[in-house]
C-alpha cells in the first residue's frame, strides 16, 4: 500500500471523525493441541485406502457403482455444488467495476426563484447561443444514453477475504459431498454383508430344518418300535417347528434389506443380485488381514476433518473481512455518454457527448455498533469452527482406533467360533448314532441339534461383524479416492 493511500485515508478519517476509523484487534485463536497419530507404512495406506483391494465381491461393486450414479442424496449435493461454485463466481468477479449501459429520459420544471430557473431564464437571453441551445423554462427535458460505472477500490482487502472465504466454503462443499459419498458407499457394503449373512442363516436353517425332519421320522419309527415314547416324539416336534418359524423371520429381514439397499440406488425395491451362499467355515471368504498401525496422512485426509479445516478458514476470512468494514471505503463511480435536454440534439456529436467520474470515500459513524456486532459474530464463528476441527479431529482418532479393535477382535472371535462349530457338527452325528443304538436318550440328540443350530448363526454374525468392521474403519478413514 503505497504512501498516497495511506494519506487520503487518514485525511478520510479527521474528515468523518477519528471514532469512524477504530478497528478491531486481529483473531487469535488458540494452539491446535492433538496428540501426533503413529504413522503406519505405505503399504497399509494404499491397502487401508482401497475400497476395491478391501472389497472383491463384483456384485457389491456393481451396487456401488449404481448408486454413486443414481442416489438422490449425491445428485442434490452436486447441485449444492454448483450453487457454490456460482457463488465463487461472483466473489472473484466483486472487485471488477460494474459497468451498466444507462438509457435516461425525465424532465423538470424548476421555479422561478432557484439558481437553475433564473439561470435559465437568463441563458435563453444571452446573445452568445444559438437555437439549439435554448433551454425550456415550464419544463425542461433531460435525456442521456451512455454507460455508467461504479467501482469499489479495496484498499484493505475486504473483498479479497470474502473471495477466500467463498472459495473454502466452495472447497468445504465439495469435501461435504465426499464425505457423503464415503457414508453411502459405507451403508451399502454394510448392509449387502448383512444381506449375505441373512442368506447364510437361511441355508443354516434349512439345512437343519431337513436334519430335524430326519430325527423327528426315526423317533417315530423308534415309537412305533417302542424304543421311544411320545414325549419324545412331541419333543422332536417342537423343535422342528421352532426352527421351521425362524425361516420367516429371516425372509423379512432379508426383504428388508433390499429395499434399503434399493432405496439407497434411487431405485423401486427389486431383487438384489448377490454372490452365492457360502460355507460358514470356508477360508476362501473371510476379510483380508489388516495390519497394524493408523495412516496419518489417511487420517486428516477424512473429508469431515477437510471440511472442518476448510470452514475454519473461511470464518477466519470473514473475520478479516469484517475487520476492514471499519476503514474507510474508496468508491469512482465514472460515466461516459450522449446527454442533451432535447431529443433531436441527443447524438449530435461531439456537443452532446458528456463524461465525468466522481471518487467518494466513506467511513463508518453512526452504524459503527452493527459492523462491531457483525466482527463480534464472525469471531464467535471462528472460535466455534476451531472447536469443531479440533473435535473432528478427535472423533477421527477414535473412530479408526475402534475399528481397528474390532476387526482384531472379530477375527480371533472367528477363529475360536469355527472350531466350535466344527466340534458340534460332529457331536450332532455322534448323537445320532448313539440314539439309534439306544446309548443316547432323545434329550442328549435335541441339545445336540440345538446348539449346533445356534453355533453356526453365532458364526455367521461373527463373520458379518468382521466385514461391518472393515466397512467402519474405511468410513473413518475416510474412503478411498478411487470411489
Amino acid at each position: 500500500m503505497n504512501k498516497r493511500i495511506y494519506q487520503y485515508a487518514l485525511g478520510a478519517c479527521l474528515l468523518t471523525g477519528a471514532g469512524a476509523c477504530t478497528t478491531q484487534k486481529e483473531l487469535q485463536l488458540p494452539e491446535r493441541k492433538v496428540t501426533p497419530v503413529t504413522t503406519a507404512p505405505a503399504a497399509d495406506t494404499i491397502t487401508l485406502a482401497s475400497f476395491d483391494r478391501i472389497f472383491q465381491d463384483p456384485y457389491l461393486k456393481n451396487l456401488v457403482d449404481s448408486a454413486l450414479q443414481n442416489n438422490y442424496d449425491l445428485l442434490a449435493a452436486s447441485r449444492r455444488i454448483s450453487a457454490a461454485q456460482a457463488n465463487l463466481m461472483m466473489a472473484r468477479n466483486a472487485w471488477l467495476p460494474s459497468v451498466n449501459l444507462s438509457v435516461t429520459a425525465g424532465a423538470d420544471h424548476f421555479a422561478d426563484y432557484t439558481m437553475t430557473g433564473v439561470g435559465n431564464f437568463d441563458t435563453n437571453k444571452s446573445p452568445n447561443i444559438n437555437e439549439d441551445q435554448r433551454v425550456g423554462t415550464d419544463l425542461t427535458p433531460e435525456y442521456f444514453v451512455g454507460i455508467r460505472s461504479s467501482w469499489e477500490i479495496d484498499l484493505w482487502g475486504k473483498l479479497k477475504q470474502q473471495r477466500q472465504a467463498t472459495m473454502a466454503r466452495f472447497l468445504a462443499t465439495s469435501e461435504a459431498r465426499r464425505l457423503l459419498t464415503t457414508q453411502i458407499v459405507a451403508g451399502i457394503t454394510s448392509l449387502y454383508y448383512e444381506l449375505l449373512a441373512m442368506d447364510n442363516e437361511l441355508a443354516i436353517i434349512h439345512r437343519n430344518i431337513k436334519l430335524q425332519e430326519t430325527a423327528v421320522a426315526t423317533v417315530h419309527i423308534q415309537k412305533d418300535a417302542g424304543r421311544a415314547t411320545e414325549l419324545a416324539v412331541q419333543q422332536f416336534t417342537a423343535q422342528l417347528l421352532s426352527t421351521q418359524a425362524l425361516e420367516y423371520g429371516v425372509k423379512q429381514e432379508i426383504a428388508s434389506i433390499e429395499n434399503q439397499l434399493n432405496a439407497l440406488m434411487g431405485r423401486l425395491p427389486q431383487h438384489i443380485e448377490r454372490s452365492p451362499v457360502s460355507d460358514v467355515v470356508d477360508s476362501a471368504y473371510q476379510p483380508p488381514v489388516i495390519p497394524s498401525g493408523i495412516p496419518a496422512n489417511l487420517l486428516l485426509n477424512r473429508p469431515d476433518i477437510q471440511r472442518a479445516e476448510l470452514e475454519l478458514s473461511a470464518t477466519k476470512a470473514d473475520v478479516k473481512a469484517a475487520r476492514a468494514a471499519f476503514f474507510p471505503g474508496l468508491t469512482i463511480s465514472p460515466y461516459a455518454g450522449f446527454n442533451a435536454f432535447k431529443a433531436g440534439l441527443l447524438f449530435k456529436s461531439p456537443a452532446s457527448v458528456a463524461w465525468g467520474a466522481l471518487g467518494s470515500i466513506t467511513a463508518p459513524i453512526f452504524n459503527k455498533k452493527q459492523l462491531k456486532a457483525q466482527y463480534n459474530i464472525s469471531t464467535a464463528n471462528a472460535y466455534t469452527a476451531f472447536y469443531e476441527y479440533q473435535q473432528a479431529i478427535v472423533n477421527g482418532y477414535q473412530e479408526v482406533a475402534t475399528a481397528l479393535n474390532k476387526v482384531e477382535n472379530q477375527q480371533q472371535t472367528y477363529s475360536l467360533k469355527s472350531k466350535e462349530v466344527l466340534v458340534l457338527q460332529q457331536a450332532v452325528s455322534t448323537a445320532n448314532i448313539l440314539f439309534t443304538t439306544g446309548y443316547a436318550n432323545y434329550l442328549e440328540v435335541i441339545t445336540a441339534q440345538k446348539s449346533v443350530l445356534e453355533a453356526e448363526l453365532a458364526l455367521v454374525n461373527t463373520r458379518k461383524g468382521m466385514y461391518q468392521g472393515l466397512v467402519s474403519l474405511y468410513r473413518s478413514l475416510g474412503g478411498s479416492a478411487a470411489r
